[in-house]
């Protein structure tokens, strides 16, 4: 190779190797810079969420009164790039001397959906037996006004704004809020009662308030309270803060149902196995003022059950139904349920899609252990 050459491809060998070094370099200096900035935000203090409660001026100057999550209020400082602040809002505040820094975007107080079960539910009046009494109340009371609401109207009437179902575990309350909430194609919100009842001041009244206003968002909607009883019990002259705080929230529960904005499309459920403790404020007329008692099952009501959870399973021709209705005396809806169930488990392990009569049995005799040690273990527990 000429001598030329050789200086020429020396050259470009040199040009493009520093070349490859100084991306090199910038890649490396990219990556400090991160993790520069990663290791300062590890190194700043959070910022706390805090409402504001009023706006101030004074002169030029901004303030704002603002509530913190434990509910106190202070007066503080707004930072001036924070621009249209209104009651209501909430902000961001810096911890040592609440200064407001910024506004969060989000208008929600409380993630509702953390508290609540929001489903189209797919439970029909087929899927309910022996409560034939019960499936044409809720039918009266919360389907009619929700699909027919001109008749209401033409009579002069305004229906009942919610229910009250009461009776034993297991008997098909939950059951029946999901059956009418899917015949009239409503937003089906579930909520338990003991969730509703919150730590910091004001916090379960806010729950309350926001999980009515997500209902009316979703209306058709059915607002399903589980163990309402721990919200809606008789109230005690107490004096302790919990005490107190239980009876706010119960008291915005009240005015939601009262309200002064109309539910509307909007129906509510309660439940309870205690109807004997709950507040009679709750359960007068213009409230929850139907009361719907879901007692044991009877004969009848057991064998509707029984038909209704064994439709889709291959039973033995030669099983006496009667037989094992006669050993499911005093069953819950729930333990029918558990009983099939079993019955399908001991036909898997016999390695048989077939499910015998004897089966049945042995799952009968392995549901009422189960309920005899849980009852044992209640009674050790409070006896």
């Amino acid at each position: 190779m000429k001598p030329g050459l050789d200086k020429a491809v020396f050259s470009y060998s040199t040009s493009s190797d520093s070349g490859e070094l100084e991306e090199e370099n910038k890649l490396l200096r990219d990556t400090v810079e991160q993790l520069r900035g990663e290791i300062e935000k590890y190194r700043s203090p959070a910022l706390l969420v805090a409402e504001v409660g009023d706006v101030i001026w004074q002169g030029d100057a901004r303030h704002a009164v603002i509530k913190v999550p434990n509910g106190n209020q202070f007066y503080v400082e707004v930072s001036e790039h924070v621009k249209d602040l209104v009651p209501g809002d909430s902000i961001l505040v810096e911890q040592k001397n609440l200064t407001v820094v910024d506004k969060v975007s989000s208008t929600k107080k409380f993630a509702v959906e953390q508290f609540v079960i929001l489903e189209k539910p797919t439970v029909s009046w087929k899927d309910v037996g022996g409560l034939k009494t019960q499936v044409e109340e809720i039918k009266e009371v919360i389907e009619l006004p929700l699909k027919k609401p001109e008749l209401f109207r033409k009579v002069g009437i305004t229906p009942p704004k919610g229910i009250l179902l009461y009776g034993p575990p297991g008997t098909g309350k939950t059951l029946l809020a999901k059956a009418v909430a899917h015949s009239t194609k409503s937003t089906f919100i579930e909520v338990v009662g003991s969730e509703l009842v919150q730590k910091f001041i004001g916090e379960g009244a806010k729950l309350v308030k926001e999980i009515f206003e997500l209902a009316r968002e979703k209306a058709p909607s059915v607002v399903f309270i589980d163990e309402i009883d721990a919200l809606a019990s008789k109230r005690v002259d107490m004096g302790t803060s919990g005490e107190r705080e239980v009876q706010r929230t119960f008291m915005q529960l009240l005015a939601e149902i009262d309200g002064f904005k109309n539910l509307g499309n909007v129906k509510i459920i309660g439940c309870t196995n205690r109807r004997d403790i709950l507040d009679e404020a709750v359960v007068r007329p213009g409230r929850l003022d139907r009361l719907i008692e879901v007692p044991t099952p009877k004969r009848d009501g057991l064998k509707e059950i029984l038909k209704i959870h064994t439709r889709k399973m291959k039973v033995e021709k030669r099983a006496d139904m009667n037989k094992i209705l006669n050993k499911m005396e005093g069953f819950s809806g729930a333990e029918v349920k558990a009983v099939v169930t079993e019955a399908g488990y001991y036909a898997i392990r016999a390695n048989r899609t077939l499910v015998k009569e004897a089966d049945f049995f042995k799952a009968i005799v392995k549901v009422k252990r189960t309920e005899e040690a849980e009852g044992k273990d209640f009674i050790g527990m409070f006896g």
